[in-house]
């Protein structure tokens, strides 16, 4: 660990990332543990982070660069947000230094969209931009998905971040399969794959009448009474309606021109894939892991040259 030059922390609201990296930006050790905000709010913030790098048998005194709900307004010191429009570096100028630590932390602030009609924030989504964005795709004009429980796409060009529209697909999807109606239908579905039709077939749907959504919705239950649908299928349904309006109102909000680049990974990120698959849509993908370590190693190489 004699080559360790910092540590970079995503820290999110129910999740905890820790990278130790080298001057040369090797991984030299990781941990991760479900101790995201809302339990360092109980333990201390402090305390959470001391007892993964004594976990690493980390050097004392290396510097920490800290992306999340670390520095919410709940988290352990308030970050702040940067205006959009706004070029990705500006993030970096605005790292805020946690008081009291015998070693130099810095927690990066989150990107706030202030426009009266749609009034929109992220925090540690705009990390995993600045790493993915800055290596390949510079130049040019992209609409970046970053899916999850709130999935955010993003409207950037030559790296300037212009606008951003968050979707709650994920909670609402959790929340419809456990508290309504629906949750008869997908009870005791197995795990199902992008390559089911009945998702595939859900998304082009639901991309085609986002208006219809709702009476899409309600289909999932109706269909397993009348058609004998199955409960994965039922689940495969739900998941690629929701998905579809989700990418028929980010479509509404950008160029349908515009590049699409994928920051995910998991079985998510395979939903997404299948999904865009379904609708012909053209793009790459980035690995969300990769992208916010790369974000965190950008943001240390400015601060700590």
């Amino acid at each position: 660990m004699s080559d360790a030059a910092f540590v970079a922390v995503d820290w999110g609201t129910t999740s905890f990332r820790l990278w130790l990296i080298s001057r040369s930006g090797e991984i030299l050790g990781e941990r991760r543990s479900s101790e995201g905000m809302t339990t360092a709010m109980q333990a201390g913030f402090s305390k959470v982070l001391a007892s993964h790098l004594s976990a690493l048998s980390a050097p004392s005194g290396l510097p920490v660069i800290i992306c999340g709900m670390a520095g919410a307004r709940q988290g352990w010191v308030e970050a702040g947000y940067v205006d959009v429009p706004a070029d990705l570096k500006d993030v970096l100028k605005g790292a805020v230094t946690v008081s009291g630590e015998a070693s130099d932390v810095r927690i990066l602030p989150g990107l706030a969209q202030r426009s009266a009609q749609t009034p929109d924030v992220m925090r540690g989504e705009e990390t995993q931009l600045l790493g993915a964005l800055s290596a390949d795709y510079e130049t040019g004009e992209q609409l970046v998905c970053m899916p999850g429980t709130h999935s955010k796409w993003v409207n950037v060009r030559d790296m300037k971040v212009t606008g951003f529209s968050t979707f709650m697909t994920g909670e609402l999807f959790d929340v419809i399969s456990k508290h309504s109606i629906l949750s008869h239908a997908v009870a005791n579905a197995d795990a199902f794959t992008g390559d089911l039709p009945a998702f595939r077939d859900a998304v082009t749907d639901s991309y085609a009448n986002p208006h219809m959504a709702t009476n899409r919705l309600f289909t999932v239950r109706s269909g397993q009474l009348l058609h004998g649908l199955s409960a994965t299928d039922a689940k495969a349904k739900l998941s690629g309606t929701m998905i579809g309006l989700e990418i028929a109102g980010a479509h509404a909000n950008a160029a349908k021109a515009a590049k699409v680049v994928l920051i995910a990974s998991g079985s998510l990120g395979e939903l997404y894939k299948a999904a865009f698959a379904a609708l012909s849509m053209d793009y790459v993908t980035i690995d969300a892991d990769e992208a916010v370590r790369r974000g965190l190693i950008t943001a240390a190489n400015a601060i700590w040259h």
